[in-house]
């Protein structure tokens, strides 16, 4: 089943973004991504990752699939429970609490949250693609409240929060994490934009938590191959860090 709807999930993923742009502007959109989060990621908040259509089609079709990937191996890796209820905070398309979901037949629920608009929507729609029961709702994910014992995921958002956010964050996920939820962060690989990283090792691993580094080898979905090609990038290894707790 997993397979069946991840392909069925894929070939929506490009009819969409297909129906308005050419091939080659969600290239564009694609290295005008990875531009903005791996050369200039100082200006994210002054210039918006999903300014534009093309850089929306380019997050939805490739970074999404990419991101999902990554995910699943990282849970996998961990043994993390399915859980009956998962949080994703700044769930952007939706992807990392989808990811968590199919760990199992169980399917938890998904609550999604996002500050963007357009990412709320997005996300509502991969849960309905991949027949998944969750809700987005646009929020901040400082200002999110967390069922008791959910098992909570903050995938590539906690370095675009503001430092006293970020700060109150992690006592907050430290926190929900001894009464008995879980919480799974991760971050890219590169160091040199994560400069509070090591304040958020030490109060996991103080807590009985783990942090972990990444490289996983994947074969690539030929749509996503192309694009990756096309843009001059180079994902047959997927990378990042993690910072994982259970209560």
């Amino acid at each position: 089943m997993r397979d069946e709807l991840w392909n069925r999930w894929l070939t929506a993923l490009e009819q969409r973004a297909l129906a308005d742009l050419t091939f080659a502007e969600v290239r564009r959109g694609v290295q005008a991504l990875s531009s903005l989060y791996v050369e200039r990621r100082e200006r994210l908040q002054e210039t918006g990752a999903l300014g534009s259509r093309a850089k929306q089609a380019a997050f939805a079709w490739f970074y999404g699939p990419l991101h999902f990937l990554l995910l699943e191996r990282i849970f996998a890796h961990l043994a993390v429970p399915g859980g009956r209820t998962i949080v994703d905070l700044g769930c952007g398309t939706g992807v990392a609490g989808a990811a968590w979901a199919t760990l199992d037949d169980a399917r938890a629920s998904v609550l999604g949250y996002d500050a963007h608009p357009w990412a709320v929507r997005e996300a509502a729609w991969t849960y309905r693609t991949l027949e998944i029961r969750g809700v987005a709702r646009r929020l901040d994910a400082g200002r999110v409240q967390y069922p008791q014992g959910s098992s909570v995921v903050a995938a590539f958002v906690v370095n675009e929060l503001g430092a006293d956010i970020r700060l109150a964050l992690r006592d907050r996920l430290v926190r929900h994490a001894r009464d008995g939820g879980s919480v799974l962060v991760v971050e890219p690989l590169a160091r040199r934009a994560l400069p509070w990283w090591d304040d958020w090792v030490t109060a996991f691993q103080g807590a009985g938590g783990r942090a972990d580094l990444w490289r996983e080898r994947v074969d690539l979905p030929d749509a996503i191959r192309r694009l990756d090609r096309a843009a001059h990038l180079h994902h047959d290894e997927l990378s990042g860090r993690s910072l994982y707790l259970r209560g």
